[in-house]
């Protein structure tokens, strides 16, 4: 696999000033080019690129990153689908334990006759939260069931501390609830495994942080799902993003990347705007239109 630059980049955020202690945590994405309905090639690709990864704490892979994306139909879909002992789920559990660290990725869930566009968190100790895609888009309405469970943040251990973390999955980004919810729930950092076609998202990331201050970290893939008759073609940009809306880290549209960025967690757990404006304590409610 190819690091762009031939090297893995690190960088530093500092975060605001006057957050208090510093207490940091190390994010990245992985971006990749699966080749589609070739599993064992994708994990070996994602398992090598890790392998020489610098420290990190998090990091996060693409959606349905084993797989490939482009499944002609539900059958095919649950094909490739994978259960909690199935490959990438293993790959993720032995993968977390050896770095000593969490890994988000994206695959295709099978749970007796239902499927999902899923996206499974794992970490050091086979710690485990997964997390059912809830806004399905375009073709993926006809292959996989919508997600049955609400966005939860879930408590990760990390050398600094506990952080929380949400999980939400590529066209999730559309619907401000999304991230929002994570947010009221106390998410710190949003982890976007993602295979994105729209050339939006990447942009829309800095609207939700600032709309939450918080991190998040978009994992995209590249290059070309063709399947003969029909091709997806993806946007790559993979990109973390501060609670002020500070673009950290972004990957190339066409190339393997992996980047990771060390934060100040406290810029997150901060949702002071100015002296007198607190995001949190600002929210009205009983104003907002409740929908019908």
């Amino acid at each position: 696999m190819r690091i762009v630059g031939g090297l893995v980049k690190t960088r530093t955020n500092e975060g605001r000033e006057g957050t208090g202690a510093a207490a940091r945590a190390r994010f990245g994405f992985l971006q990749l080019r699966p080749r589609f309905g070739r599993p064992e090639e994708n994990l070996a690709s994602a398992a090598e690129a890790i392998e020489h990864a610098p420290e990190f704490d998090v990091l996060v892979l693409p959606e349905l990153f084993a797989s490939g994306y482009a499944f002609r139909d539900r059958a095919e879909a649950l094909a490739a689908a994978e259960d909690a002992e199935g490959p990438t789920a293993r790959f993720l559990r032995e993968t977390a334990a050896r770095r000593g660290a969490w890994l988000a990725a994206g695959y295709a869930e099978r749970d007796g006759n239902a499927l999902y566009n899923s996206a499974r968190l794992t970490g050091p100790r086979g710690e485990t939260s997964v997390y059912r895609k809830v806004h399905l888009f375009d073709r993926e309405r006809e292959i996989f069931d919508p997600g049955d469970r609400p966005f939860r943040a879930v408590d990760l251990r990390v050398p600094a501390g506990v952080l929380r973390a949400g999980l939400m999955i590529c066209y999730d980004w559309r619907f401000p609830e999304s991230a929002r919810s994570l947010a009221l729930d106390g998410a710190e950092v949003l982890l976007h495994p993602s295979n994105l076609v729209l050339p939006n998202c990447q942009d829309a990331m800095i609207v939700r942080c600032l709309e939450n201050r918080v991190y998040s970290v978009t994992a995209n893939r590249t290059g070309t799902d063709d399947r003969g008759d029909f091709s997806i073609e993806f946007t790559g940009r993979s990109r973390i993003v501060g609670p002020d809306g500070a673009v950290l880290a972004t990957a190339p549209v066409d190339a393997d990347a992996l980047e990771i960025v060390e934060v100040n967690l406290a810029a997150a757990r901060d949702k002071r705007i100015n002296a007198r404006n607190d995001l949190w304590r600002d929210r009205r409610p009983e104003a907002y239109r409740r929908e019908r």
